[in-house]
C-alpha cells in the first residue's frame, strides 16, 4: 500500500446512509473534502485565510471509482497525496479504505485550481512545497 502524506480516520454516521443501508454516493465527496482541508491545515495552509486574501482553491474535476460500500458505524480512513499537474492545476489522489481489513472502498482523483477574486486562474504557489 502506498504511503500517504496525510491520513484521516473517520466513522460512518447513520444519517449518511440511504434507504439501502449504505453510505449515499454523494456523501463520499464530503469525506474527501474534509480530508483535503485537514491535509492542508496539517501543512500550514489555511483554506479560509487564503480565501480572505483573494486566493480561492476550487475543484474543477472529480473522478470517483466506487469499489465497496460503507455501512453505519464502519470505521474508515482517507489517504491524501497532492501532485502538480500544470502551472495552475493540482491533483489530490485520495483513496478511502475500511479500517477493518484495509479494504479499498473508493479511489478518487480530484483536480483543483487556484483562482483570484475575478475568477481568473492564478498560481497556487503556497502548495508547491507539498507536491509529491
Amino acid at each position: 500500500m502506498k504511503k500517504f502524506q496525510h491520513r484521516l480516520d473517520l466513522q460512518v454516521r447513520d444519517y449518511e446512509c440511504d434507504i439501502q443501508g449504505i453510505v449515499n454516493n454523494a456523501v463520499y465527496q464530503n469525506y474527501l473534502e474534509h480530508a483535503r482541508h485537514q491535509f492542508l491545515l496539517s501543512k500550514g495552509v489555511n483554506f479560509i485565510e487564503l480565501s480572505s486574501k483573494g486566493i480561492h482553491l476550487v475543484v474543477v474535476r472529480v473522478e470517483l471509482d466506487y469499489k465497496l460500500p460503507l455501512k453505519p458505524d464502519d470505521g474508515f480512513w482517507v489517504g491524501t497525496n497532492i501532485e502538480q499537474i500544470s502551472k495552475i492545476r493540482f491533483g489530490f489522489n485520495q483513496p478511502i479504505y475500511k479500517t477493518d481489513g484495509e479494504r479499498l472502498v473508493l479511489q478518487a482523483k480530484i483536480i483543483g485550481a487556484a483562482i483570484d477574486n475575478d475568477g481568473k486562474p492564478c498560481r497556487a504557489t503556497m502548495l508547491s512545497d507539498l507536491y509529491d
